[in-house]
C-alpha cells in the first residue's frame, strides 16, 4: 500500500473529495473538487508527457499519444484511486451515496485528478511527479513491453471489421455539470444497438471510454 503525502493544508486535502452534490446537503460554506480536478487533470497530462517524452525518446507525436492517452484515461486514473481507497474519503449526497458512487469510475477519476491538483497547490509540481512515478508511471512501461499503444477506438473498429459488420457510429446521449466543468456521456452503436457508454471532459474521451465498455462486454462474452 502506497502511503498517500501528508498535506500541509488539510482543507484542501477534505477538498478534493467533495463531490458537487454534497454541497446542497452541507451546512458549511464549502467548495466542490471540481476546479482542483480542473488544474490536476493539466498537471497530470504536462508530467505524463514529459516523463514519456525524456524516457522514450524514438516514439514519435502518434505514439506518445495513444501511450499519455492509455496512462490518462478514466479507466485508468479511477483504477489508482480504487487502489489508494479514495472512495472511503469521498463526500458525497445520499442520492449519490445509494447509487454506488463511491465505486463510480468516472467519480473516482475525478477526485484523483482533484487530488493531483490540490497536491500540486501544498507541495509544488516536485512532490506530484515524484507520486505519479510511483502510482501511475510505472503503468506505461507495462503498455510499452506489450506493445498495447492502440486506442479502444482502434481496437473496437478492428473487432468490428473482422465481424465484417458496419463501422460503430458514436452519439452524445446528454450533457451534465455547469460550462466551465462539463461533462459529455456517449454511447458507440452498432447500427442501433447500443455498445457502449462512456463519459469524459470531452466527446473524445467520453468517445473512448464507450468504446472501452464495449470491447470489455464483449471479452465478458
Amino acid at each position: 500500500m502506497i502511503d498517500l503525502p501528508k498535506f500541509n493544508n488539510k482543507k484542501l486535502f477534505e477538498q478534493a473529495f467533495i463531490h458537487r452534490s454534497y454541497l446542497n446537503e452541507s451546512k458549511q460554506k464549502i467548495e466542490s473538487n471540481e476546479r482542483l480536478e480542473f488544474l490536476g487533470d493539466s498537471v497530470i497530462s504536462f508530467i505524463v508527457s514529459n516523463n514519456t517524452y525524456l524516457k522514450y525518446p524514438g516514439f514519435d507525436e502518434g505514439k506518445l499519444t495513444n501511450l499519455r492517452s492509455l496512462l490518462v484515461n478514466k479507466k485508468s486514473l479511477a483504477n489508482i484511486a480504487k487502489q489508494l481507497n479514495f472512495g472511503e474519503f469521498l463526500k458525497l449526497s445520499k442520492g449519490e451515496e445509494e447509487s454506488k458512487g463511491r465505486q463510480n469510475q468516472s467519480l473516482l477519476a475525478d477526485c484523483f485528478e482533484a487530488f493531483i491538483g490540490a497536491l500540486f497547490i501544498d507541495q509544488g509540481i516536485e512532490k506530484v511527479e515524484s507520486f505519479l512515478l510511483k502510482v501511475l508511471l510505472p503503468s506505461a512501461e507495462s503498455i510499452v513491453n506489450k506493445n498495447a499503444f492502440k486506442d479502444p477506438k482502434s481496437l473496437f473498429q478492428e473487432y468490428v471489421q473482422a465481424q465484417k459488420k458496419s463501422s460503430p457510429t458514436y452519439k452524445v446521449i446528454r450533457e451534465e455539470g455547469p460550462a466551465h466543468a462539463k461533462s459529455f456521456i456517449v454511447g458507440v452503436y452498432l447500427g442501433d444497438q447500443l455498445m457502449g457508454k462512456g463519459e469524459g471532459k470531452s466527446k473524445q474521451e467520453a468517445e473512448e471510454n464507450a468504446a472501452t465498455e464495449a470491447i470489455e462486454k464483449i471479452k465478458k462474452k
